[in-house]
């Protein structure tokens, strides 16, 4: 063929092909109209919006200046089961995003194959092939590159990002959920030991006003009802010991199950509230820091990420092109396999266009637009959570710091009331049940200080994870995007 006349046919087949191609873009499948979607709850709706402020600190629990819980933690976070499950799951959605990434770049692989073959005498062979035997050999290099017309690859890759950054902000949020969890079973052990400290001075206690009554007996100031119910009294008091020792065991191996230590761990761990003296909170506490929140942070790439699954799902109804070219060698039998005649390459598109699928493609648009739907409900579940969160702990915090005052008094008028009493009964003026109710009283209170401290310092720190737990992550800039799904 003469070069003018091979350059026409080449320029005419390339006509043909631009022709073809937007006959085949005007026959794409329709996609239908698009679903209302919900609209996204702006942050400021609920006091919500990114702040520079720095409270809580990432590594909160050094405040307290308590070794054995900032060890416990740290423990924690790197040996917790649970925590591993999730680092899992970021290491899964990693690996997805790379293959988004590697499926957008061309494709180069070595195939080799050999069979011993019998040609039939009826098939497309011709003598001396057909009815005998021949090894049919062929080593080729073959390429394929996937050319990302529409975007869909650009999209497939950008959702898994979003998904990889929705699983670091859940990692990152189970690591403040760990810590956050050790601290509180740390305080509530704390708890226990004191309550049960209290027990035993009880006990002790009771033991002298027993021995007290059964003197006033022998003497004839008390009958034998007065000694058997501060008996009784004494046995409650061991009671409540022994119940006090169960719960501690049970509390030291849960402690020692979260930080991912084996049950007879923390079996000598024995904090005291006294020793904890809480957060310093700032005297001003917006509901803006949730804006700093791993969960919200996690809700807002899901979304991103939901955005871009619609874009892929719309690419789906142009064409697919992939270039395509191989070369190698071809031959029947070992003999000519490596000379130059066995040569064979090829190269060109491969086209793929849906024209009609019985409405797939667009069920498919309308389910992944339904997905979006459903990741801005739960973005907005979770802002007005969080919002609602931080008006709880902040309005709790205020709250018992001003019952530890009142209950400080209640305290002190009940020691009073009770070493009155003690004074009086000792000169046979009250009865035994003027000391007991007396000594309920301050029991009553003691216990109620012991758990109104341990709610304050729980308090603080449900406040540390209702502000984000130091997490210092920023949500991605999706604010452009996410108003196209406004209705």
């Amino acid at each position: 063929m003469r070069p003018h006349r091979a350059a026409g046919v080449a320029s005419a087949g390339c006509r043909l092909a631009i022709v073809s191609l937007g006959f085949l873009l005007g026959a794409c499948a329709s996609q239908g109209d698009p679903t209302r979607r919900l609209a996204v709850l702006e942050p400021d709706a609920v006091g919500a919006r990114v702040s520079p402020a720095n409270w809580p600190a990432a590594r909160w629990w050094d405040a307290w200046q308590d070794p054995e819980l900032s060890s416990l933690i740290d423990a924690a976070l790197v040996g917790s089961p649970s925590l591993k499950r999730v680092e899992a799951r970021l290491d899964q959605s990693r690996a997805a995003m790379q293959t988004a990434q590697a499926a957008r770049l061309p494709s180069v692989a070595l195939r080799g194959e050999s069979a011993y073959t019998l040609y039939t005498q009826n098939g497309f062979f011709a003598p001396p092939y057909a009815g005998n035997r021949y090894w049919n050999s062929r080593l080729e290099f073959a390429a394929s590159w996937e050319l990302d017309l529409f975007g869909k690859q650009r999209a497939v890759l950008d959702s898994a990002i979003g998904q990889t950054r929705a699983a670091q902000a859940d990692a990152q949020a189970a690591s403040i959920l760990i810590a956050v969890n050790v601290a509180s079973a740390y305080i509530n052990l704390a708890r226990l030991l004191e309550a049960q400290t209290l027990a035993r001075a009880t006990i002790e206690q009771r033991r002298r006003i027993t021995a007290l009554v059964r003197e006033r007996k022998t003497a004839g100031l008390d009958t034998a009802i007065e000694l058997r119910q501060s008996e009784g009294t004494l046995a409650q008091a061991q009671f409540d010991v022994q119940v006090l020792d169960d719960l501690i065991a049970r509390q030291r191996r849960a402690l020692a199950e979260l930080c991912g230590q084996r049950p007879d761990s923390l079996a000598g761990l024995s904090p005291r509230l006294t020793a904890l003296q809480g957060l310093t909170l700032p005297d001003f506490l917006p509901a803006d820091l949730i804006g700093r929140r791993a969960d919200l942070v996690a809700q807002r790439w899901r979304v991103e990420s939901a955005l871009r699954d619609v874009d892929v799902a719309r690419a789906q109804f142009y064409p697919n092109v992939n270039l395509m070219a191989f070369a190698g060698l071809a031959s029947l039998g070992y003999a000519s396999f490596l000379d130059s005649s066995s040569l064979t390459y090829g190269a060109g598109p491969a086209i793929h266009l849906p024209i009609f699928d019985g409405g797939r493609l667009r069920a498919n648009l309308r389910y992944q637009e339904a997905g979006i739907d459903s990741a801005i409900a739960g973005y907005n579940e979770a802002l007005l959570r969080a919002a609602r969160e931080v008006a709880d702990e902040v309005g709790s915090a205020q709250a018992l710091r001003s019952q530890a005052r009142t209950q400080s008094e209640a305290l002190a008028a009940a020691e009073s009331a009770y070493a009155l009493a003690m004074q009086r009964f000792g000169a046979g003026l009250v009865s035994y049940l003027t000391v007991l109710s007396a000594e309920s009283a301050v029991i009553a209170q003691r216990q109620v200080a012991v758990d109104l401290r341990a709610r304050q310092l729980n308090t603080d720190i449900a406040l540390v994870r209702a502000l984000g737990g130091g997490f210092l992550g920023a949500g991605p800039a999706i604010e452009s995007s996410l108003s196209a799904t406004r209705p």
